[in-house]
């Protein structure tokens, strides 16, 4: 058996497919494709996929990945045109590897938000963006598994982050905690906003690239 990391992009509409709904899209098309995948054993036999760092609902995705495990020998190119030729328009596979690292070592995700907004102008929503990341705490809710929803301080995670002015608003560019251990959703940087300033821009979201805890690309 074989480890094979398989690696695509997720956009246009498919950005709004749930995770669930992006597993059941990846094993139909790993069925379709007839790609020789190996199956769990025991009472609920089924296909063995899993994905290091899933992706959020209508987030876009450059570079995210599915793990699977081959059972005879199959060529990567043949991986990536099966998939391809069964996988909606939105989703593209574009390479085809062998893991190099674990997922447990993901530790960061990098992102790029275009801002735009119907209530502020570019200027103004530029110049609270940084208003906003400059301050010396940046509050906001988040809701956790184990105690609902509590207050919490982003400003500590925000120190990797760039606003710039573009045509239509504003493009942010921040690496944020993400993995098991610590997540940060980049919406919470939208949340604080609405929070300081009562008006909520809209987040156009694209996650780039996964790091371990030394800023090493996942591989």
């Amino acid at each position: 058996m074989k480890d094979v990391r398989i690696w695509f992009k997720k956009d246009d509409e498919c950005r709004f497919i749930s995770h669930l709904d992006l597993n059941r899209c990846m094993l139909r098309a790993l069925h379709k494709s007839r790609i020789p995948i190996w199956h769990t054993e025991g009472f609920n036999v089924h296909p063995y996929a899993t994905f290091p760092l899933p992706l959020s609902l209508g987030f876009r995705g450059e570079k995210e990945c599915m793990d699977i495990r081959l059972i005879e020998d199959y060529s990567f190119d043949s991986i990536k045109d099966g998939l391809n030729s069964c996988l909606p328009s939105g989703i593209r596979v574009y390479d085809v590897t062998e893991p190099q690292m674990k997922a447990k070592v993901i530790t960061y995700a990098s992102f790029t938000i275009r801002a735009t907004s119907d209530e502020l102008t570019p200027d103004e929503l530029f110049e609270k963006l940084n208003e906003l990341i400059n301050k010396p705490e940046v509050l906001v809710e988040k809701k956790t598994k184990k105690k609902g929803v509590k207050e919490i301080d982003i400003k500590p995670y925000l120190n990797k982050i760039k606003v710039e002015r573009n045509i239509g608003g504003a493009i942010i560019t921040v690496t944020l905690p993400a993995g098991s251990v610590t997540n940060i959703n980049p919406l919470l940087i939208q949340k604080a906003f609405l929070r300081e300033h009562g008006v909520e821009p809209y987040f156009d979201v694209t996650k780039n690239d996964m790091y371990d805890k030394d800023m090493n690309i996942f591989r």
